[in-house]
């Protein structure tokens, strides 16, 4: 089977990035609104871009009547965002955090998380998160075409909270933290079975 993605029609082709790009973490990105509500939602279109500085970036899809998300709205206004792991205790609130509510919805309450307040950022954290990053909004690029364009927002890594539990020898624990991962549709994986290769050392 050969595919040319330009011959896609939208959601065609977000299959076939979603089932090849996989697992993929999940985070929940948490904002502030203008009006000052809480907002939380699950992106897993997400990467690490820069080691120094550090820098982050995930990609939203504006709304099917080319509306802005609630998340790229709060961050455009606040220039700051949390991200937060999401792990197995997490699945469920993540996926009613996915539901599209009307904008100025406490999606926290909705969901049952509990914001803390950073540090640094404006932008709440998630307390029952095992890692939350704060972030300030670096640049936010756009793609694709109308009314479904995508936005991939870039942010600053400022301070990253880590559950004492998990750090140990001035290192996260990958065996405790328990991360999910995203798949395609509505499949997910667990990220508990681990294992390991040592890398090949080359000589000249």
């Amino acid at each position: 089977m050969k595919i040319d993605p330009a011959d896609l029609e939208y959601r065609d082709s977000y299959k076939l990035l979603s089932a090849t790009v996989a697992p993929r973490p999940i985070v929940l990105v948490s904002t502030i609104g203008e009006d000052g509500v809480f907002n939380v939602a699950p992106y897993a279109l997400l990467t690490g871009i820069s080691i120094k500085p550090m820098l982050v970036g995930f990609s939203v899809v504006r709304k099917r009547d080319g509306q802005k998300k609630d998340t790229q709205l709060n961050i455009e206004f606040s220039g700051d965002f949390v991200m937060s792991v999401v792990t197995e205790s997490l699945a469920e609130p993540m996926n009613q955090a996915s539901k599209d509510y009307s904008y100025g919805v406490d999606e926290f309450k909705e969901v049952g998380l509990t914001p803390v307040k950073a540090d640094i950022v404006k932008s709440p954290m998630v307390a029952e998160s095992p890692i939350n990053m704060e972030c300030r909004l670096v640049q936010i690029l756009e793609f694709g075409e109308a009314p479904r364009l995508n936005s991939f927002i870039i942010g600053e890594v400022v301070r990253v909270h880590v559950k004492d539990e998990l750090w140990v020898n001035d290192e996260i624990q990958m065996s405790k933290l328990k991360a999910i991962g995203r798949l395609r549709g509505e499949l997910y994986c667990r990220t508990t079975d681990i294992f390991e290769m040592k890398r090949p050392f080359v000589t000249d």
